[in-house]
């Protein structure tokens, strides 16, 4: 009892510390559409010629998210307004991209919000994703 009691806390603690398995863009997407399907009942599926109609459209701030990761998406790109260096958003070509999801939902938080100056939907963000994962290298 005392072992199985030890072995529950490792993965407990494991859990609590970020350290479970690394996740895929497939799982995001998998995610993603769940989402979509609570937030809007008729979706039917990301489509990547949206997400790249929402990837080069300026928004609310009169940025996209081009702006920053550049209209190639599979290049290095900077912020527009730090101008810190940024690796290059295509997980065909950088494979650490989509791959956490405590950073996947920061980010999609942190540049939805500079962006679009609010939250971008599951839809949204399924169709950037898309979109990204279209991208030969």
């Amino acid at each position: 009892m005392e072992k199985r009691y030890r072995i529950l806390s490792a993965a407990a603690l494991m859990l609590l510390l970020g350290q479970s398995e690394a996740a895929t863009p497939a799982d995001f997407l998998q995610q993603f559409a769940s989402e979509a399907s609570e937030e809007e009942p008729a979706f039917a599926g990301f489509s990547s010629r949206r997400g790249e109609q929402f990837f080069s459209a300026t928004h609310g701030n009169d940025w996209s998210c081009a702006s920053c990761h550049t209209r190639d998406p599979r290049q290095p790109g900077e912020h527009a307004r730090t101008g810190k260096r940024i690796d290059p958003l295509a997980p065909t070509v950088n494979a650490e991209r989509f791959t956490s999801e405590r950073q996947v939902r920061k980010w999609f938080r942190r540049n939805c919000n500079d962006v679009l100056g609010r939250v971008c939907s599951a839809r949204e963000k399924g169709d950037v994703l898309t979109y990204l994962l279209s991208l030969q290298p």
